[in-house]
């Protein structure tokens, strides 16, 4: 059911996407009709009104196309038949025919049958039909109707069918729609607040779609949107469930954004300085959020709730005051521009000062939430996951020739695991929405590091990566890689200097490694440190020493492949390839080095029990850091077994930890 909704989603924004062009022409319109009201306003004018009057086809088509299996134009033309076959069977004059009654007295209800809800209907079942026949072989005498010229016939019989139930369900299904949507007008502006805090509750799912149609487009005969550019309706009323979304995405958000800046780590500043700026902007120009909104969304959820709060308080103020503007894309700076416009629009000015102050709001509230419950926003994460970054990510071989997309898509490619886990690739206005065979398997951290807004992951096969209004562009590349098969290498990376890349050797398959305490000291079990990243195992498994002492020795035989610039962890290799990051203390980055003394460099062959660092444990308590040793194998993908064999909790440097085996 999430896939199915997923992919509802993004199928839904190909018709969406169509009305700020529409939108464009009809502002134009406006603006040349107030200096002069010619026939060039009117031809402008009703070019974008043309395109929205045909909202509900879009939808039918557009949701057809996008949830088809291979995005075929037979089931575009399938959705087109749906759509048209009860519009035009169950318009007011057809059903006066078919009942034998007057026009005047029919259902009210079968005057509104060419609505959204109906375009949408009709779009999914001509998908589905298309996903269930388009194969289909008919008899020699039929031939020619098989396989896909067969979709648009079925779509007709079906739509067919489905017009005499809806000749007995849709007047009462309308009723209640009109009723819902008159319970929230009723309400007024609390009705409009409410459901600007739905709204934005509803985004992470995607059914928000389901009650914007309700309230935007003539489903239960409120119609904002429509009315609002066709200029009609009440000044004041018009536009009461869009206008409180200027100040919230044109200043609240971006407010919020910096908030989340002030508060990362200071070494992480830079890296969220550039997240926050990019989705800021985008919230404030164009109206997309979703690049803000899931970097935050899932790892500090308070603060989206606090989101949705402050939005339906916006709304409702705005509705209250009567102060109203309107969009055909969303509330960004270029929509509220062309709505300055617009004559039914009232007091659309006034939306700057409710947004000014509502900025303030957003980032003294986001900035207390933050530091009150310790929210991990992005740049406040245990300095841990990055260090993963630093020491072992996969990688695709790049080219000089490459664009930003196509390296973003490689970095994202590998961290997935290749085309060997990633099976769908598909996309909506900001998000790669993915499915893997496992998405248990994927570096979140390596796809941070590729500069994704944020990771939603729905299940164990579905997956979204939050990328911005390009997505586009990095999901036409994920899908060249994915035809391509393209390799995947290990890399060393380093933040100290921005990303350089290296190759790494193969692994050695069945050469079994000896790991050894690094440190005098309790044995610890991994999944029992106090650090999220190490005990969930997300760079890898291993183990822990709580140290009696500060000589720190190799846990293995080989070279040391990264000495951290902050001294608090070292990187080695063996033999076989394996990869061994030792980790010395939690949080110990922000140290700077300072209880450290390193006493090995870069490629200098070791030995299991050489001393390869002194570390001061009383500096590290007195800072208030744990001074837990962790030792992780980062590329676990080639350890077949491993196997501990500790007989007791106290441990020596010389005891022997485990046993692990490549592949």
């Amino acid at each position: 059911m999430k896939n199915y909704l997923q992919r509802m989603g993004r199928s839904l924004q190909l018709p969406v996407a169509v009305l700020p062009a529409a939108a464009l022409l009809v502002g134009i319109g406006n603006w040349w009709a107030a200096a002069s009201n010619d026939i060039v306003a009117h031809f402008l004018q009703a070019g974008g009104n043309a395109v929205l009057g045909q909202l509900p086809l879009l939808f039918a088509v557009g949701l057809a196309l996008g949830m088809s299996k291979d995005k075929d134009g037979a089931a575009a033309l399938a959705g087109l038949v749906a759509f048209e076959l009860p519009t035009n069977v169950l318009k007011p004059e057809s059903v006066a025919t078919l009942l034998n009654i007057k026009v005047a007295t029919v259902n009210p209800a079968f005057s509104q049958i060419g609505n959204v809800l109906i375009g949408i209907i009709s779009g999914l079942i001509a998908a589905a039909l298309y996903n269930r026949f388009h194969e289909t072989k008919l008899p020699m005498a039929l031939s020619f109707f098989s396989g896909k010229r067969l979709v648009p016939i079925l779509a007709a019989v079906t739509m067919l069918l489905a017009s005499v139930v809806l000749l007995i369900v849709w007047p009462p299904v309308y009723d209640v729609l009109v009723a819902f949507g008159k319970l929230i007008v009723g309400f007024g502006a609390v009705g409009a607040g409410l459901y600007g805090f739905f709204n934005r509750l509803l985004i992470p799912t995607g059914l928000h779609q389901a009650l914007n149609s309700v309230f935007w487009f003539d489903v239960a005969g409120i119609n904002d949107i429509g009315k609002f550019i066709a200029h009609k309706g009440v000044k004041g009323i018009t536009g009461m469930y869009q206008g409180g979304f200027f100040p919230v995405m044109m200043f609240g958000l971006p407010a919020g954004a910096y908030a989340i800046y002030r508060n990362a780590r200071p070494e992480r500043k830079v890296e969220t300085a550039s997240l926050m700026m990019a989705g800021a902007f985008a919230s404030f120009f164009t109206g997309v959020t979703e690049p803000l909104e899931f970097s935050f969304m899932f790892v500090a959820w308070p603060l989206y709730v606090l989101h949705a709060v402050f939005t339906g308080l916006s709304l409702g103020f705005a509705a209250f005051m009567h102060w109203t503007a309107g969009f055909a894309f969303s509330a960004g700076f270029v929509d509220y521009v062309l709505s300055l416009s617009n004559p039914i629009a009232n007091h659309p000015l006034m939306l700057i000062p409710q947004g000014l102050v509502l900025a303030v709001i957003y980032y003294f509230g986001f900035n207390f939430a933050i530091k009150k419950f310790h929210l991990m926003t992005p740049g406040r994460e245990p300095i841990t996951a990055d260090d993963a970054d630093d020491l072992a990510l996969a990688s695709v071989a790049t080219d000089a020739d490459d664009d930003k997309y196509t390296r973003q898509a490689k970095q994202i490619y590998a961290a997935l695991g290749g085309a060997d886990n990633l099976t769908v690739i598909d996309n909506c206005t900001t998000r790669l929405r993915l499915q893997l065979k496992d998405t248990g398997t994927i570096n979140e951290a390596a796809i941070k590091h590729s500069g994704a807004a944020g990771i939603n992951k729905l299940d164990e096969h579905n997956l979204q990566i939050i990328i911005g209004t390009e997505v586009q562009f990095v999901a036409d590349a994920l899908t060249k890689l994915k035809a391509a098969n393209a390799p995947i290498s290990t890399t060393l990376t380093s933040n100290e200097e921005g990303p350089t890349t290296t190759e790494m050797p193969g692994i050695t398959s069945g050469v079994t490694t000896d790991f050894y305490s690094v440190a005098n000291g309790q044995y610890v079990d991994i999944e029992a440190v106090a650090d999220k990243t190490f005990a969930d195992k997300l760079l890898g498994d291993g183990f822990a020493i709580n140290p009696s002492d500060g000589t720190i020795c190799a846990p293995i035989d080989g070279i040391v492949s990264t000495v951290f610039p902050t001294k608090h962890a070292i990187g080695f290799k063996t033999a076989s390839g394996l990869e061994i990051l030792l980790h010395m203390g939690i949080d110990t980055v922000e140290l700077n080095g300072g209880p450290f003394e390193i006493l090995v460099q870069a490629d200098q062959p070791v030995q299991h029990g050489e001393v390869v660092a002194k570390v001061d444990l009383a500096a590290i308590n007195a800072a208030g850091k744990d001074a837990t040793m962790m030792v992780i194998i980062t590329n676990m993908a080639t350890v077949n077994l491993m196997k501990f064999k500790m007989l007791s909790s106290q441990v020596n440097v010389s005891d022997e930890i485990m046993l692990v085996t490549t592949k």
